[in-house]
């Protein structure tokens, strides 16, 4: 395991307690690569609603479940002004490979020094099986047409989560 002197700092480090950008506040800005190796930054997508998601792994059942979910209501959300964007720690051969197996229509982004992850609070200590591990911890923040976050949610369920946010959001479900 490369220790910490071994790695570049993201230019704009967030604590270690982070939790993320708070509701009412803009969501930070960055540009990854995608399914296809090609940039996508936050802020061009900008006059549209995102919803914005850290997920853990590709490919295992409850991160392909979570993508699944997403795909079969993009049309749904789309239809509402949300663009979906998912976001792992993943090489993009990975991403690549799930997205194309389950048909996603819509970008996964690579973020495998988990930068972006750390400023989204998305890193950190969590509990799995009652032991204390560090990693991803998933959550969504959902932005308006402006990249202000205006629903934060952390540490949530991969299963029924897309009908828990249609709830929270009062969208159709």
């Amino acid at each position: 395991m490369p220790s910490m002197s071994d790695s570049t700092p993201p230019t704009t480090p967030a604590p270690a307690s982070s939790t993320g950008p708070a509701e009412g506040e803009e969501a930070p800005d960055f540009t990854l690569l995608d399914q296809h190796g090609e940039p996508l930054t936050l802020s061009s997508l900008r006059g549209s609603k995102v919803i914005l998601y850290f997920y853990g792994e590709a490919g295992t059942p409850a991160c392909t479940g979570q993508a699944c979910d997403f795909r079969d209501r993009l049309d749904a959300f789309a239809s509402e002004g949300y663009r979906v964007v998912g976001v792992s720690r993943d090489e993009v051969p990975k991403i690549a490979r799930m997205a194309e197996k389950e048909r996603l229509g819509f970008p996964l982004l690579s973020d495998p020094d988990h930068a972006v992850h750390d400023r989204y609070g998305a890193f950190g200590e969590k509990q799995l099986y009652g032991r204390t591990v560090t990693g991803v911890i998933r959550c969504t923040y959902v932005l308006d047409e402006h990249g202000v976050v205006t629903l934060a949610l952390r540490n949530i369920k991969a299963t029924g989560h897309v009908a828990m946010l249609r709830k929270k959001l009062k969208l159709a479900p």
